[in-house]
C-alpha cells in the first residue's frame, strides 16, 4: 500500500504549525473496503461569486463521509487555476482528493505543470480523460500541436512522472461517434494496462449498461475496478441536457414518466426514486462504490444517499473538520 502524507502549515491557537496529514490511494481504499465507496465530483467556481454556492455543497456533503471527492479540470489560463485551487481547497479538509486531467488544448508542459501543483497540494490520485472540444462530443477531436491524444496516452504519461494512482473514464453507453461496445471495453482495458488503476463512468440510468459494460472488460481479463457514476434528474429541461453528458439518449420510460408528470414536484419525485432504484440495483450487482456528479449541489445527492443501505448518516471525521 502506498501510504502519502500531505503536510500543511496552518493556524492553530494563533500560531502557525507544521500539520502532517497521511491519506491514501484511491486504489488501497478500493483494495481494503468492507463496504463500497462513497464519493463526490465537484466543479471549480467559475467566479468568486460562485465559491459560497461551492463550500456549501462541499460541507452540506460531508456529513455522509465520503471515501473520496474530486474536482473538474478546466484546461484553460485561469479556469485552470480554479481548478488546482478548488482541488487544494478540498484536500485541505482531510478527505483524499482526486484531481482531473485531459488532452484538450494541454501541451506536455501544461501538462506537466498541473501534475507538479497536484503534487504540491499533495493531490496524488488523478482521473486522466481525453476529454471533449468545447462543443460536446460532436465536435472533431483536434489533438494539441505538442501534447498528447489519447487518455491511454495521459496515463503513461503521469505514470511516469511520480507516484500518482491513476483513474480514468468508462462508459457503460456506447461511446460515440464509434458505436462499438467492445471498442469501449477494449480501451479501458488498454488504460488499465498503461497504468490505470480505477475507473469511474460517464452518467447513465439502466443498471444494466453498468453491468454489461464490466461483463466486457472482465471477459478481456482486466480486473480494474468500475465506479458508476450517478446524477439524479431532478427538472425536465435536464432531459436533452443529460442525454447530451450521457451521449445517448434517455430510457423512453424514463423520458415517458417524466413528461406525463403533472408539475416539477413530480417531476423531481420520479428522477429521484430513479436515481435511487438504479443505486440499489448497481450495490446489489456489486458496484465498487457509487460516485456523484453533484454539479456542486447538495440536496438531491443527500436524499438519494439517505435512502441507500449504507451507514453513512454521521458527521464527516474530526480531523477533516479541523482542517477547515
Amino acid at each position: 500500500m502506498r501510504a502519502y502524507v500531505t503536510t500543511w502549515t496552518l493556524p492553530i491557537l494563533g500560531a502557525m504549525y507544521d500539520v502532517s496529514v497521511p491519506h491514501a490511494s484511491i486504489a488501497d481504499l478500493l483494495e481494503t473496503a468492507i463496504e463500497p465507496l462513497l464519493s463526490y465530483e465537484f466543479f471549480p467556481p467559475r467566479s468568486a461569486e460562485e465559491e459560497p454556492r461551492f463550500l456549501n455543497a462541499v460541507e452540506k456533503l460531508e456529513r455522509f463521509a465520503p471515501d473520496f471527492v474530486s474536482v473538474t479540470y478546466g484546461a484553460t489560463g485561469s479556469t485552470r487555476e480554479r481548478t488546482i485551487g478548488a482541488t487544494r481547497t478540498l484536500a485541505r479538509r482531510g478527505v483524499p482528493t482526486v484531481g482531473h486531467l485531459t488532452c484538450v488544448s494541454q501541451s506536455r508542459q501544461d501538462t506537466t505543470e498541473a501534475l507538479e501543483a497536484y503534487r504540491s497540494s499533495g493531490v496524488m490520485n488523478v482521473l486522466a480523460i481525453r476529454g471533449d472540444m468545447p462543443g460536446g462530443p460532436t465536435q472533431p477531436w483536434q489533438q494539441h500541436p505538442d501534447g498528447l491524444g489519447t487518455a491511454t496516452e495521459l496515463v503513461e504519461f503521469i505514470r511516469e512522472r511520480g507516484d500518482f494512482c491513476v483513474g480514468v473514464a468508462a462508459f457503460p453507453n456506447v461511446h460515440q461517434p464509434d458505436n462499438d461496445p467492445q471498442l469501449d471495453a477494449r480501451i479501458v482495458v488498454e488504460k488499465a494496462r498503461a497504468g490505470a488503476e480505477f475507473a469511474i463512468t460517464q452518467l447513465f440510468f439502466e443498471s444494466a449498461r453498468w453491468v454489461e459494460l464490466v461483463e466486457r472488460v472482465r471477459a478481456r481479463g482486466s480486473d480494474i475496478p468500475i465506479i458508476p457514476g450517478i446524477m439524479p434528474l431532478t427538472v425536465i429541461t435536464q432531459i436533452e441536457r443529460f442525454a447530451s453528458l450521457a451521449d445517448c439518449e434517455l430510457p423512453p420510460d424514463f423520458v415517458a414518466q417524466l413528461r406525463a408528470a403533472g408539475d416539477p414536484a413530480e417531476v423531481r419525485r420520479i428522477g429521484l426514486e430513479r436515481a435511487v432504484r438504479m443505486c440499489h440495483e448497481l450495490l446489489e450487482a456489486g458496484a465498487p462504490g457509487l460516485q456523484f456528479f453533484t454539479q456542486n449541489r447538495w440536496q438531491a445527492t443527500s436524499e438519494v444517499i439517505s435512502k441507500l443501505p449504507w451507514n453513512r448518516s454521521h458527521q464527516a471525521s474530526s480531523s477533516a473538520a479541523s482542517l477547515a
